[in-house]
C-alpha cells in the first residue's frame, strides 16, 4: 500500500445506529449566519413534517467547468463536494461563504463520491485515479492505492463497522478501507457485475447495485454476499440508499451509460428479505442519476433539470429546477440510515457550475 499526503489551498436502526449516532453525539447544531427561519440546522427525530416550495437557492463556484458531482455534509454543517472535471475537493459554508477548493495530487483523478468517515474526515473515490482519498478539515489530503489495477472505484459509504466501503465498477468487487488505510477486496460471485453504487443498510450490511447484471447485492461485514435479481431485464440499477422506512431504495437508469443499454427510469425498493417493488417515473426525459433521503424523510432523486420526491407508497412528484443539471444530492444521510438530516436538500448543478439547495420548513 502506498500513501501520499498533500495540503493545498485554492457520515434505533439496527447495528448501524451505534456508529452513526456516536459520530454526532458531541456536535453542536450548526446553523447558517443570521440564524433566521431560513438557516440550516440539524433536525431532531421528533421534527414535524417538512415541505418545500421548490425554490432553488444557489452558490456559484469561482472556477469554470468544475463539474461539481456529489456532496456530503460534515458534522459542523459545512458542505463538502467533489469536482470531477476540476479534479478538486470543495467545501462551502451553509450561507455560501468560505468557499475553499483543494486540487488533488494527481491530474485526471476524477473524484466521484464523497462521504463523512467515522474519523471525522471526508473520504472520496478517485474513479480514474484508482485510489481512495481522505481529506481532513484543514485540507490535508491522503491517498491510498487500490490493489486491483483500473478498478474504477465509484460509490462509497460509511459502514456500521466504522470502515468506508466502496464499489469497484470495472473490477466487479466491493472494497473496504479502514480509517488507517488498510484495504480489503471482496469479489462479487456474478462476473462482470459492474457495482455502480452502494449504501449502508439498517441491518448493518452494505447493499449495492449490480448495473451490468441487473441485481441488487448485500455484503456483510465478514464478506458474505447475497444477490437478488430484479424482476425486469435491463433495469440498470444505479444509486442506492437506506430509506426512513427501513428498506433500501435505488434508481434504475435509462439509456446507454457505460456501454449498457438499459430501460429503467424507475425507482426501486428492496426489503431486508429481498422483496422488490418498482415505481415508474411520471414523465419522459433523461435518466435518473442519484438518490437520497430528504429533510421530509421521503426519498428524492435527481434527473436532469428536476428533483423527484417519492413517498413510502411510491407516489412521485417532480420539482423543476430551471436550467440546472442536478447530479448528486444530500440532506445529510449520505447513503446511510437517515439518522441525521438537515432542513435542506443540497444538490450539485453541473451545468451552471453551482452548489444549490431546496429549503424545507414546517407547513
Amino acid at each position: 500500500m502506498k500513501r501520499r499526503s498533500l495540503q493545498r489551498g485554492v457520515r434505533g436502526l439496527g447495528v448501524a445506529a451505534g456508529v452513526f449516532a456516536a459520530m454526532f453525539a458531541t456536535v453542536t447544531l450548526a446553523r447558517a449566519a443570521g440564524r433566521g427561519s431560513d438557516s440550516q440546522h440539524w433536525l431532531s427525530a421528533a421534527s414535524a413534517a417538512l415541505n418545500t416550495d421548490g425554490t432553488v437557492h444557489s452558490f456559484p463556484l469561482t472556477q469554470p467547468r468544475s463539474g461539481p458531482t456529489t456532496l456530503a455534509i460534515a458534522r459542523d454543517g459545512r458542505v463538502w463536494f467533489t469536482e470531477s472535471a476540476g479534479n478538486r475537493i470543495g467545501r462551502i459554508n451553509p450561507d455560501g461563504s468560505g468557499l475553499m477548493e483543494w486540487t488533488l495530487p494527481h491530474p485526471d483523478s476524477a473524484p466521484r463520491i464523497i462521504a463523512l468517515g467515522a474519523d471525522g474526515n471526508m473520504w472520496f473515490s478517485e474513479h480514474l485515479g484508482n485510489r481512495m482519498g481522505r481529506i481532513a478539515p484543514d485540507g490535508t489530503i491522503t491517498e491510498f492505492d487500490i490493489h486491483t489495477p483500473a478498478s474504477q472505484p465509484r460509490a462509497i459509504a460509511l459502514g456500521a463497522d466504522g470502515n468506508i466501503w466502496f464499489g469497484m465498477f470495472a473490477a466487479g468487487k466491493i472494497g473496504r478501507i479502514t480509517p488507517a488505510g488498510v484495504i480489503t477486496e471482496f469479489a462479487i460471485p456474478t462476473p462482470n457485475s459492474g457495482p455502480r453504487a452502494l449504501a449502508a443498510g439498517p441491518d448493518g450490511a452494505i447493499w449495492f447495485s449490480e448495473y451490468r447484471t441487473n441485481r441488487i447485492g448485500r455484503i456483510t461485514a465478514q464478506g458474505k454476499i447475497t444477490e437478488y435479481s430484479l424482476p425486469r431485464p435491463n433495469s440498470g440499477p444505479g444509486d442506492i440508499t437506506a430509506g426512513a422506512d427501513g428498506a433500501m431504495w435505488f434508481v434504475e437508469l435509462s439509456g446507454g451509460m457505460d456501454g449498457v443499454q438499459t430501460n429503467g427510469k424507475r425507482v426501486g425498493r428492496i426489503t431486508r428479505r429481498g422483496v422488490i417493488s418498482e415505481f415508474a417515473m411520471p414523465a419522459q426525459g433523461p435518466s435518473p442519476i442519484n438518490i437520497a433521503v430528504g429533510p421530509d424523510r421521503n426519498i428524492w432523486y435527481s434527473r436532469g433539470s428536476v428533483l423527484g420526491r417519492v413517498t413510502p407508497r411510491g407516489q412521485i412528484k417532480e420539482f423543476p429546477l430551471g436550467k440546472a443539471l442536478a447530479v448528486g444530492l444530500s440532506a445529510g444521510s449520505d447513503r446511510q440510515p437517515p439518522l441525521h438530516l438537515v432542513n435542506r436538500l443540497w444538490f450539485t448543478d453541473a451545468r451552471q457550475n453551482r452548489i444549490s439547495y431546496l429549503q424545507f420548513d414546517s407547513p
